[in-house]
Order: C-alpha cells, then sequence, then structure tokens
C-alpha cells in the first residue's frame, strides 16, 4: 500500500521500486496542445534490472540465435518524422563483439534519440482500474512502480523489440545467453546489449533506441494508478528479470498537473512551461524519480507553427514542418540525469541576437579567462572518470578547452530589448568566469529564457537551459549578472554533481551561491581590493537574511541535513521520501542557500582561497557525473589539508555545527560583527545617518522646505542600496517627505528588484500611499520575490493596504503557482 500523504503538507514519495528495475532511458514522443491545455502521446521506457535482482542467465547464444531466427520476421516500423543518424560515421567495426557489454553492468548507461506517436493505438483506451484487478492474480507477480501523479494513463503495452530490422546483431552478441527459450527472454537481452553499448557508440545507440521506440506492441500491460504512483504487471512475470525492459505508455497531462504551468508570456501569448515543482515531473510523464535513476532522453515534441519548443537537450533543435501549421521539435541528451532535471517551455520565444552592441559583445564572448595552473596540474587527459559510462566533456580535449560554449538567448517579444541591454552580454563573461574557476563546462551549449511573471523563483538551471525570471533584467547588470553567474554554477554543482539524497540541498545551494560571488567578481575583472569589498558587503546582507530566517520559520526547516545518519538511506525496492518536500512555505526559503553559503565561506577562509578553488577543482574532476552525500565534499576536502584535522576540524564537527542543527551555526555567531569593518558597509552607515538626521529635523520644523544643497548624498551600489533600506527599516518613523526625497534621490524605482522589494517594505511599514503603486507594480510584475510583502500588508491591519493585497492576489492568482497561491491564500483569508 502507498501511503496517503497529503500533497500540500508532507513529505516528498519517491515510489520507483528503481532496485527492482532501473529505467537507463526514456523516448518521449508528445504533442502540445493549447487549446485543450494537454500534452498527450506516448513515453517509451528501456530498463535494466536492478541491483537487488540481476539475473545471470547460462544457456549457448546458439540456442538464443535460434530461437530468435525461429521466432522472429524482422517488419519495418511505421514511417514517421525522425531525425535519423547515419551508422557508418559511429564506428568501422560492425562484428558482434562491438555489442558486448563490459563485465561492470552497473558501470554501463544509455543514450537516445526520438519516437513515433501512433494516435489510432490509443484512442477508445479506457483509463480505468478495470484493465488492472490485481486480485484476480493473487500477489505473486511482479510489480512495476513507476512515480506518476495527475497523469490520464490510457495504455501500457510491450514492446517486440525484436521485430526491429537489423537488430539481430545484437543477439550475436558473444555475452547474450537465456536459460529459456522463450521470445521474451531475447527481448530483454537485446534491451540489455543496447542500454549497455560502449559510450563511443553513442550514436549508433541512437539510431537503435529510435528504431526499437517505433517497435510493434506485443500485449498490453495491466495497471493501475495511485495518487503518487502507476504500478505495471506483467500476469505470470513474478521476477524483475522476466519483466519486459522495454514497455510504451500512452498517457495525456491534466490542465491542473502541476509539473507544468500553462499561462500567458508577458506579451499576452499562451505558453507552457516546466517551473520547478515540489512533485519535479512526475505529472509531465512517468519516471522513476529517486535521484539514483539516471537515465538519458530523447523527445519529439509537436506544436503549432509559431511556437518555439525549448528543452533540456544537447542539440540546438531546428524545427521540421509534418503538415501544414504543425512543426515537430526533437532533443536528445547523451549524459545519464536524474527524471527531475528534465526541462521544457513552449512558447512563442523569441531569440534575442547581437544587434546595436554587437562588437562589445563579440569582446565580451571571446573574453577567455586563463586557467589557474593547478588545473594544468590536474592533467584531466589521465584523468579515468568515476561516473557511469558516457561521453563525457571532461575527456574530449577540445571541450577541456572551451570557455565559452554555444549559447543562446530567448524571451517574449516585449521584453527583447531589455534582454538585449544586459543579459546577452553577460552570459559569455559569466561562462568564462566559471570555466576560469572550475575547468571544462559539464554541458555542450546552453538556452536562457526569460519565463512568464508567474515564475516563482529568480531562476531554474537544467541541463542545457537556463530560467530566468524577469525581475532579473531591470536596474542594471549587478542583479541579473549575480543570478546567472548563481545559475551557471549549479551545471557543476546540482546537475554535473547531484545530491544523492535531495534532503541536502545546501550541495547544490549553498555551492552554488559561494560560487557565484566568486564568477561574478572574476566576470567584472575588478581589483583584487574591490572584489573582497563586495564580497564582504554580500556577506553581511546574507547574514542579516539568514537571522531573519531563523527568527521566523519553523526549526525543523533550518536543518541542512534533516536525516542526520540516516541520510542517503532508501527502502529495499529503492523508495524513499524527501523530508519536508511538499510544505508550500519551504521553496521560499534561503537556508539552506545561506547557511551552505557561509560553510563553504567558512572553509574557504580557513584553508585559503587558492587551495580550496583548487580542491573544488579536483572535487569536479573525482565526482562529476555522481551523486554525492556531504561527507564525499568535506572527506576529500579534509584529506587533502590534514592540518586542518589537528585544529579540530572534523567532519563530525562540522555536521555537529553547520549540517545537524537549526538556528545559526555557532562558528557563524562569532563572525557577524567583523563586516562592520568593510568600507562599503561603513559608506552606508554614514549615509543611513545623514538620513536619520534629516529626517529629525523635518519632523522638527514641519513647515520650513528642506533644501536642496543641505545634504549631499554619495552614490550607493546595488547592494549598498539594499543595506541602506534595510537600515532605515529599522527606524520607528520615516516622514513622508523623507520618503519622497529618498525614492527620488536613488531613483528607487528604476533599481532591481532586490532594492525595489526593500522600498516596498518601506513603503508598506510607513503607509506611504504614494508609493502604493510601486507596490502593486511589484506584486504583478516580481512575483518571484513578492510573496512576502503580502504578508506585510495583511499585518499592519491597515484597511487600504489589506485592500490592496486582495487586489493583487485577485489579478495574478489565476496564473500563480500552486504553492505560492496557498500560501498567500493563508495570509489573505
Amino acid at each position: 500500500m502507498e501511503p496517503q500523504l497529503d500533497p500540500m503538507k508532507d513529505d516528498l514519495p519517491l515510489m520507483a521500486n528503481t532496485s527492482y528495475m532501473l529505467l537507463k532511458h526514456y523516448v518521449l514522443d508528445l504533442d502540445v496542445d493549447f487549446k485543450s491545455k494537454v500534452i498527450e502521446g506516448s513515453i517509451v521506457l528501456f530498463f535494466e534490472t536492478g541491483s537487488q535482482y540481476r539475473k545471470t542467465i547460462s544457456a549457448s547464444k546458439e540456442c538464443c540465435q535460434s530461437q530468435f531466427d525461429e521466432t522472429c520476421k524482422m517488419r519495418a516500423s511505421e514511417p514517421c518524422h525522425i531525425p535519423m543518424i547515419n551508422v557508418s560515421t559511429c564506428s568501422s567495426k560492425t562484428e558482434c563483439n562491438d555489442f558486448a557489454v563490459s563485465g561492470k553492468e552497473e558501470e554501463a548507461t544509455s543514450d537516445g534519440n526520438s519516437n513515433h506517436r501512433n494516435n489510432e493505438q490509443a484512442s477508445g483506451i479506457s483509463s480505468s482500474k478495470d484493465c488492472c484487478d490485481i486480485e484476480d492474480h493473487g500477489n505473486k507477480d511482479f510489480l512495476l512502480v513507476l512515480d506518476c501523479c495527475d497523469l490520464s494513463v490510457l495504455k501500457v503495452e510491450e514492446l517486440d523489440v525484436a521485430a526491429v530490422s537489423g537488430i539481430e546483431k545484437f543477439t550475436r552478441s558473444a555475452k547474450l545467453t537465456v536459460v529459456s527459450k522463450e521470445l521474451e527472454n531475447i527481448r530483454n537481452q537485446i534491451v540489455h546489449e543496447l542500454v549497455t553499448l560502449p559510450a563511443d557508440h553513442w550514436k549508433e545507440q541512437l539510431y537503435y533506441f529510435t528504431h526499437c521506440s517505433q517497435a510493434p506492441g506485443c500485449g498490453e500491460l495491466l495497471f493501475s494508478t495511485g495518487t503518487w504512483s502507476l504500478e505495471i504487471r506483467k500476469s505470470g512475470i513474478q521476477s524483475p528479470a522476466d519483466f519486459p525492459h522495454a514497455i510504451r505508455i500512452w498517457y495525456k497531462t491534466k490542465p491542473e498537473g502541476r509539473s507544468v504551468t500553462w499561462t500567458t508570456d508577458q506579451s499576452g501569448r499562451p505558453c507552457v512551461y516546466t517551473m520547478g515543482s515540489p512533485i519535479n515531473n512526475r505529472a509531465l510523464f512517468p519516471c522513476q524519480e529517486p535521484p539514483t535513476a539516471l537515465s538519458t532522453w530523447q523527445a519529439s515534441v509537436r506544436t503549432a507553427a509559431g511556437f518555439v519548443v525549448l528543452m533540456s537537450g544537447e542539440n540546438s533543435a531546428e524545427p521540421v514542418q509534418l503538415r501544414e501549421g504543425i512543426l515537430s521539435w526533437y532533443y536528445y541528451v547523451s549524459m545519464p540525469m536524474p527524471a527531475s532535471t528534465f526541462t521544457i517551455a513552449v512558447g512563442c520565444w523569441q531569440e534575442v541576437k547581437q544587434q546595436s552592441f554587437k562588437q562589445k559583445a563579440a569582446i565580451g564572448t571571446n573574453t577567455e579567462f586563463s586557467l589557474p595552473s593547478s588545473q594544468t596540474d590536474l592533467r584531466w587527459h589521465e584523468e579515468i572518470c568515476g561516473h557511469v559510462e558516457y561521453p563525457c566533456r571532461f575527456q574530449n580535449p577540445a571541450a577541456r578547452l572551451q570557455a565559452v560554449i554555444p549559447y543562446r538567448v530567448f524571451a517574449p517579444w516585449c521584453l527583447m530589448e531589455s534582454c538585449e541591454e544586459y543579459l546577452l552580454q553577460l552570459v559569455p563573461q559569466c561562462l568564462s568566469a566559471a570555466y576560469a574557476t572550475l575547468g571544462t563546462h559539464p554541458f555542450s551549449r546552453l538556452d536562457v529564457l526569460i519565463v512568464p511573471s508567474n515564475f516563482s523563483s529568480l531562476g531554474m538551471a537544467s541541463p542545457h537551459i537556463i530560467f530566468l525570471s524577469q525581475s532579473v533584467l531591470p536596474g542594471g547588470s549587478h542583479l541579473c549578472g549575480t543570478r546567472v553567474c548563481h545559475e551557471i554554477a549549479h551545471a557543476w554543482f546540482g546537475l554535473a554533481i547531484g545530491a544523492r539524497d535531495w534532503t541536502e540541498e545546501w550541495i547544490s545551494e549553498g555551492f552554488a551561491t559561494f560560487l557565484e560571488d566568486i564568477f561574478w567578481a572574476r566576470a567584472q575583472q575588478l581589483p583584487h581590493d574591490e572584489i573582497k569589498e563586495q564580497q564582504e558587503l554580500k556577506a553581511l546582507l546574507r547574514w542579516r537574511r539568514l537571522r531573519d530566517e531563523v527568527q521566523n520559520s519553523e526549526e525543523e526547516l533550518q536543518v541542512l541535513r534533516p536525516k542526520k545518519e540516516n541520510t542517503g538511506e532508501v527502502s529495499e525496492s529503492g523508495a524513499s521520501v524527501v523530508k519536508y518536500g511538499l510544505k508550500a512555505e519551504k521553496i521560499f526559503m534561503q537556508v539552506h542557500y545561506l547557511k551552505g553559503y557561509f560553510l563553504l565561506r567558512s572553509l574557504a577562509r580557513k584553508i585559503g582561497e587558492v587551495s580550496y578553488l583548487a580542491s573544488l577543482r579536483k572535487f569536479v574532476i573525482k565526482f562529476h557525473g555522481q551523486l554525492v552525500l556531504s561527507q564525499d565534499f568535506l572527506s576529500m576536502l579534509l584529506e587533502d589539508i590534514p592540518k586542518q584535522k589537528q585544529s579540530g576540524l572534523t567532519v563530525e564537527s562540522i555536521f555537529q555545527n553547520w549540517l545537524d542543527s537549526s538556528g545559526i551555526p555557532k562558528p557563524l555567531l562569532e563572525e557577524g560583527e567583523t563586516w562592520k569593518e568593510c568600507q562599503l558597509v561603513q559608506q552606508v552607515s554614514g549615509e543611513v545617518t545623514k538620513w536619520i538626521q534629516t529626517n529629525r529635523r523635518i519632523r522638527k520644523s514641519s513647515k520650513k522646505k528642506m533644501k536642496q544643497d543641505e545634504v549631499v548624498f554619495q552614490q550607493l551600489l546595488p547592494d549598498q542600496l539594499v543595506l541602506l533600506l534595510e537600515f532605515l527599516l529599522e527606524e520607528k518613523t520615516l516622514c513622508p517627505r523623507i520618503l519622497q526625497c529618498l525614492e527620488r534621490t536613488y531613483q528607487l524605482q528604476e533599481q532591481d528588484a532586490e532594492v525595489r522589494h526593500r522600498w516596498c517594505e518601506l513603503v508598506i511599514k510607513h503607509k506611504y500611499e504614494p508609493g502604493y503603486g510601486d507596490i502593486e507594480r511589484f506584486l504583478r510584475e516580481d512575483q518571484a520575490m513578492g510573496v512576502y510583502l503580502y504578508g506585510e500588508l495583511m499585518v499592519n491591519e491597515d484597511a487600504k493596504q489589506q485592500e490592496l493585497a486582495r487586489k493583487c492576489f485577485a489579478a495574478a492568482q489565476e496564473h500563480m503557482d500552486a504553492s505560492s497561491a496557498k500560501v498567500v491564500a493563508e495570509m489573505l483569508f
């Protein structure tokens, strides 16, 4: 029985029984219908028997081959549009030994291409549970469990991969043997040979995945759907090794499904995208959610002409017209990744290209920072990768020298000019800075998309694609540049290196927050002293944010390793839960960003930045393409710096002080006062004093007008403005004339979203009605950051402010993501 969990309150269940059958490759073939707000089609899944039930088969290959020849007749698949790969370009060798599997099954992986869709097959199939009456068959049959939610599953069928033309070469492999002479065993052996092809045969593998995905069905499978899962079985099959290893699922999404958002872009045109839902992609396609289920994928997506399909894929897809008004887009990846990292965005996106600043942008693109000498010393070409086999860029000499990978920027039509002003120039600069810090880019290309205003975050990184909120565009390059750096950092930490247990989010977000400062400093090419000052100021802002969050959140959500010594453990089947994964308020918390950042910053200060960054590069080389736990990084770091162990710094002490406890870590409390010595902070303090003194004079002499030349205020950096406004928020009273002067002096309406958020807080606190329009604009255009302001508007118990909150929520509610809408509704009603 699967647990009955409240989808908005409890832990997130990962139901898939990956220890029994492990998904190696997905083939999606989908149609996007904006009228019905449904994505419909099929997905083909290719499996390997899981580690718990690997089966050794012992019969001669002649027996297998003769059975194959007697029972199979080659038949061509129904034609459809698939980008085909020329096998002759893959390898000159055609002997059967080319397809032999290496001795280590668990170290081989797969890769992919595209799929065929047969609409007639899916029509008229009932999605009821009548076809899967488990009681009729007892409990002896093996049950394949997939993660699935908010999907209408229409049909599940086994694929006859043995009927694919040319597939007989897989049955001649020296490693291919079966005990039984049943065709089912031959099919599974073919899939096994296919998913374990060596990495240098990846194009050939794509070719055969394509054709196998088009194979005819050879029998429907019984299935039932629950709240969180899709359960599939085949009558009489009791072992995972005998269960079909290639299956096709016909399904369609539901308009209310929580993995994708149907909305309109900033130009009013319809679009749909995966917005980083707490339930990940299980409402987009049936999958194995546990991060250990590393898989490759390929997808063909059809939609009306005029729409652009962007996806996590290593190729830059070009549309192919299937018939009048319908285009098909095809993507694939060859690096195994968790299914949760799959991302798609379909809309009327426009590519932003170099225009007025063409020469300037070209200079930025060609700026390639030299790698630290320590990277050369590591001799990457001699390193043996520790991940499952795939075409790895770390083993590619050309990729290792590529400071700026190919990139594109997309946005709704109305935001193209804004993207052209800063974003398009910043991407290559930030990519170069990241390369100078960490070395080889794990992914071969990058798309950057400005997503609709209902996006609940400032950014989200996926393989080959980054989503950015429109909130990063106004107010200069600072917020935009730092956010681009943060998301680029996820290519290494979060994607190429993932957390084995999703509760350890700090491994992704803490590293990205720490590295965004390093990348941004290199991108700006500022003198060392200026860099240090900016980073100290940033540290103070983050410390204040962490302090506030710790004071206003549940203690259980402040722990970076909530499962402590049980972190990384799963059940015998491979199923597990993500602790607090479905708490709506958790997605707005920054604690795993901030405490993780301060831990890494503390380690860097103890070890020295040069040595520390060298250790990071070594960690990337050793663990890219793998899943890790906190101790993997900490142990390696301390082994490299043995003297730190003598000073009492151990993995256990770091767990105790930083990862396993709530609140602000003790070592950080001792550092809280040091940032006041920073020159940029002292400059802000001086400006705050001027504003407070001016406010007092005005309040005492309200009839006298403040002369323009009476006080001279200095220009401040964006982060300085944030700190200034935070300090002023601590003042009990600021008169309206001071607020008016404050807004005009710094042109606050034109600043970045971080500054404008603090300005809105000041407006709310002091009930400054001329600023209510700024609040309304912020709640409309900066939804990624506006949730907190709804609460502030209600807390003051001011009728006008409460009316403003309800008015803004009514206008935005329809397109808000579910978690944001729930949290805001609880504040308002």
